[in-house]
């Protein structure tokens, strides 16, 4: 399957990211940018948004990019750092960079940038790949 297909596919299932207001600006195998915007109901007591909506956007970014090769994988280890407070309104982007990639494990970190290309969030992923192809 070409990479649109497959993130399509994954995006059509995938109610968290739908629930986020994710769109995809490109398909790129090992990049999928994703970009999203910071509503009311994602803030927490402090009136930023809670680290779930940056963790989940990174998460959603980082399944696309390593889908997109064409084997079906998932993660088994992340983490992330919060870098700058994301506030209603603000419109965040993904970039998404492999590390290492080999036939059963995948390193990547993908950057949450804000609508001024400020660095928010740094997202570090190891995937298992399970070998098995997306049709």
């Amino acid at each position: 399957m070409e990479p649109k297909a497959i993130v399509d596919k994954m995006m059509a299932d995938d109610q968290m990211s739908q629930w986020l207001g994710i769109s995809i600006l490109d398909y790129s195998i090992g990049n999928v940018v994703c970009e999203m915007t910071v509503r009311e109901e994602m803030v927490n007591g402090f009136h930023i948004a809670h680290g779930g909506i940056t963790y989940s956007l990174a998460d959603s970014a980082l399944a696309f990019s390593v889908n997109a090769h064409g084997i079906q994988s998932v993660s088994v280890e992340t983490s992330i750092s919060h870098l700058k407070p994301v506030r209603v309104g603000d419109v965040l982007k993904t970039v998404t960079k492999e590390i290492s990639l080999t036939s059963k494990i995948g390193v990547l970190m993908t950057e949450v940038y804000n609508q001024d290309k400020v660095l928010v969030a740094a997202f570090k992923g190891t995937v298992y790949r399970t070998g098995k192809e997306w049709v």
